[in-house]
């Protein structure tokens, strides 16, 4: 029988650790294109749909499909997974909050990577959704000494404060005074007119970035000089985040052309690349999302909900056809 998760049963099938150790061995084995496409993109009368697909080497193939309607900003995902060896339908899935857990999943394991062993003083640069979900991440897998938050209001740094209770969290009056310190920052928000958020002057020898707020030509969230200063830069997907977002394509206009510092997470975890090689090095990892994220977290979800009993039996099978 296919098993059906709504976003309340994807929440409470989720665990931090399982997904990170799933990312991580998703990483560790095939992730080429044959196995994982290029994804695609239909676009109606002001509405597009969205397809990343995927054949995970867990034994499930799958894809995350987002449906946008433009006009009224309102957006699904559905997330169908299917068993490689038998073609049934193993689970259908609400896929909005699989989206916000690989992000913050897949920057801990890169973040794990890069970063000197031992606790980590972090700043976050944004106080949504993303941001909360990184500082959740992050203490799954390192003991968190500090974690210094700015946001532009102060009334969202004291709800991000409040959010994350139990965590060493205190709100930073600029963004400056936020990094100051840090031995991670992550940047998880773009500023209203799309000028970078975070300036590499601010940034101490050593420091481990992660940037997942701009993946458009037209955003940004990091200066040139960040690009510049990062002696190691990974990416998730390395062709689009070097011609598809914003922060990059303006460090080429600037005449800063970091091609030859790039690598792909997928060797960072193979062991493929040694990543940091020297403690003052400044690294980053700059990701835009991809199949095998979300694919690694729907497996784990669907994998846990079993184990625990969550989620609901669709009353009839979707059977494969025998070919």
């Amino acid at each position: 029988m296919t098993l059906l998760l709504d976003d309340n049963a994807v929440r409470a099938a989720f665990d931090w650790k399982l997904a990170i150790t799933a990312l991580r061995n998703a990483y560790a084995g095939p992730v080429d294109d044959t196995r994982y496409p290029a994804r695609l993109m239909a676009r109606g009368d002001n509405s597009w749909l969205r397809v990343l697909s995927g054949a995970a080497s867990d034994g499930l193939m799958g894809a995350k499909l987002i449906a946008a309607a433009l006009g009224t900003r309102r957006a699904s995902y559905l997330i169908p997974l299917f068993d490689q060896h038998s073609a049934e339908l193993v689970a259908l899935m609400n896929g909005h909050s699989v989206t916000g857990y690989r992000t913050a999943a897949t920057s801990a394991l890169a973040a794990d990577l890069l970063t000197a062993p031992g606790p980590v003083s972090v700043a976050v640069i944004g106080s949504g959704f993303e941001a909360k979900n990184h500082v959740h991440a992050l203490s799954a897998i390192r003991e968190l000494k500090s974690v210094q938050v700015y946001s532009p209001r102060a009334e969202s740094r004291a709800r991000f404060r409040s959010a994350l209770s139990g965590l060493p969290v205190t709100p930073a009056d600029t963004p400056e005074a936020a990094v100051s310190g840090a031995s991670l920052v992550v940047c998880a928000a773009r500023s209203r007119d799309e000028s970078p958020t975070l300036l590499g002057q601010w940034l101490r020898p050593g420091t481990t970035v992660v940037s997942i707020g701009s993946t458009l030509p037209e955003q940004r969230e990091v200066d040139t000089e960040v690009i510049a200063r990062a002696e190691v830069l990974v990416a998730d997907m390395v062709d689009e985040v070097l011609n598809d977002t914003g922060d990059l394509l303006a460090a080429r206009a600037e005449g800063v052309d970091p091609t030859s510092r790039v690598t792909a997470l997928a060797d960072l975890v193979a062991g493929r690349h040694p990543g940091r090689t020297g403690d003052d090095q400044i690294v980053l990892y700059k990701s835009v999302g991809a199949a095998v994220q979300d694919l690694a977290v729907a497996g784990m979800c669907v994998r846990n909900a079993q184990r625990l009993g969550i989620g609901t039996e669709l009353p009839i099978g979707i059977s494969p056809i025998q070919k």
